[in-house]
């Protein structure tokens, strides 16, 4: 059976710390800015930290930081002097698999798809992109962000070999949902979609959808809703 991948926020995923909690897509979205703000601490030579100076650092609640610290780290705070910094990190990293990179493959080596590979930052965070693929002469063969294009009738093949579990598509929307049919098939169980269109997989395949112009969309109304307050104004 076939689903349309749903939003992020109704789902929950199951993430290994200490032990196997259940956490919501909200608290895992919030996790990678607990961890840049801990360890900006720890560079500063901070040793301890309340979850109450990471929530006014980071503009959140205090009992929403209290209760995703809990769930991913089993070390207690201690009175008046807070959480182990160190501790907290390490905690972090183990519950996003950071200590275990994720091989993944990437499908479209356009524009998006080369500033994708010539980002350094996504093996901090526990992902490698092992190989793009596409079927564009001018760019089957080429060396991107020191990542080799392979021509996309090797997918299959390298896939099946490497065991990989996560793909990243970066195609026209026209081809994105027969590109991810093919990631499927080869075993992949979890798609970055940034395609302009809604993929269908099935129920043990998650998609992450990041639609740039729905952002861009949110930007632009932003800037006309301020643009217009301002003319009524008389600025």
């Amino acid at each position: 059976m076939r689903q349309r991948a749903c939003d992020s926020h109704e789902k929950e995923v199951s993430a290994m710390g200490k032990e196997q909690v259940n956490l919501t897509i909200q608290c895992i979205r919030r996790l990678p800015y607990y961890l840049q703000f801990l360890r900006d601490a720890q560079e500063q030579g901070t040793e301890y930290i309340s979850a109450t100076t990471i929530a006014a650092g980071l503009e959140l609640n205090d009992v929403v930081v209290r209760k995703d610290i809990s769930s991913v780290c089993a070390t207690a705070g201690k009175p008046k002097v807070g959480f182990a910094v160190k501790e907290l990190i390490t905690g972090i990293e183990e519950c996003l698999g950071y200590h275990n990179l994720s091989d993944a493959v990437l499908v479209g080596a356009g524009s998006l798809g080369h500033a994708l590979l010539a980002n350094q930052e996504f093996e901090k965070n526990g992902l490698n992109i092992v190989t793009a693929f596409d079927i564009d002469p001018s760019v089957v063969g080429k060396t991107l962000g020191g990542k080799k294009i392979l021509h996309l009738s090797k997918l299959k093949e390298l896939c099946g070999k490497m065991h990989i579990h996560i793909g990243i598509i970066t195609t026209p929307a026209q081809c994105a949902q027969e590109i991810c049919d093919m990631l499927v098939e080869v075993g992949v169980k979890a798609i970055w979609n940034f395609a302009l269109v809604k993929l269908s997989v099935p129920e043990d395949v998650l998609v992450q959808n990041e639609n740039l112009a729905a952002s861009l969309a949110v930007l632009s109304r932003h800037l006309k809703e301020q643009m217009t307050k301002q003319q009524r104004e008389g600025h």
